[in-house]
């Protein structure tokens, strides 16, 4: 296990403190990949950009024991059907801002440039999150 970091050494990669870490690991959003013959926790070093999602996600509002409810699979949300309300909304969207009015049209491409955002945070959470 010579690629495994040890807390301190993932807390550092990171930009978290251990007790971070730990915090994160308490809640079940980070999962430690073994153990040193002392007991010491192990992590993979992709926990590094995951724990850089889940700052990104508690930045973004959401509740950590939110997403670590999401992340044990406590909710039976079907990404598709997500993805395809989403699309009827942006069309619908883009029909109302052909008509409004440039005040309305500021706030809310503002909006959308968080929803953008969220969207990014969500594939970026994919692509990090192991699979299976």
């Amino acid at each position: 296990m010579p690629d495994l970091m040890r807390i301190g050494e993932l807390a550092a990669a990171a930009g978290v403190s251990n007790r971070t870490v730990d915090f994160y690991t308490n809640l079940g959003l980070i999962h430690p990949a073994g153990r040193t013959s002392g007991g010491f926790r192990l992590y993979d070093p992709a926990t590094v950009e995951l724990i850089g999602t889940i700052r990104q996600l508690e930045a973004s509002g959401l509740g950590l024991e939110d997403v670590a409810r999401q992340f044990a699979g406590a909710s039976a949300t079907d990404l598709s059907d997500i993805i395809a309300r989403l699309g009827h909304d942006v069309e619908a969207l883009r029909a109302l801002a052909e008509t409004a009015g440039s005040a309305a049209n500021g706030v809310a491409a503002t909006l959308a440039i968080r929803a953008h955002h969220l969207i990014t945070l969500a594939s970026e959470l994919l692509t990090v999150m192991p699979h299976g």
